[in-house]
C-alpha cells in the first residue's frame, strides 16, 4: 500500500506537510528526527491524516493533487 499523508508541526500548526510514502510510521519518524531538510525546522511533527492507494501512481496523482491550489483549498476544509 502507498500512502499519502498529512503532518501539522506541533510547535507551528499553520504548518503542515503533504507527502507519499510505503512506510507511514517510518517516515514519520525520519521527519521528526530532522532528516528531512524542509521539515526539521519546524519539529516535531503530528499525524493528521492519511489515505492508503493500491497503486503508486493513484498515490502520486492525489498528493500531486493536495499540493495543487485546490487541492491546498480541499484539504484545509475537508482533511484538517
Amino acid at each position: 500500500m502507498e500512502h499519502v499523508y498529512l503532518i501539522r508541526s506541533v510547535k507551528c500548526p499553520d504548518q503542515t506537510y503533504i507527502g507519499l510514502t510505503a512506510d507511514l510510521p517510518a517516515r514519520l519518524a525520519k521527519h521528526n528526527e530532522g532528516g528531512c531538510p524542509h521539515t526539521a525546522k519546524f519539529r516535531p511533527w503530528e499525524l493528521v491524516t492519511y489515505l492508503a492507494f493500491s497503486s503508486r501512481k493513484q498515490a502520486a496523482d492525489f498528493e500531486a493533487y493536495l499540493k495543487s491550489h485546490s487541492g491546498k483549498a480541499f484539504s484545509s476544509k475537508r482533511l484538517t
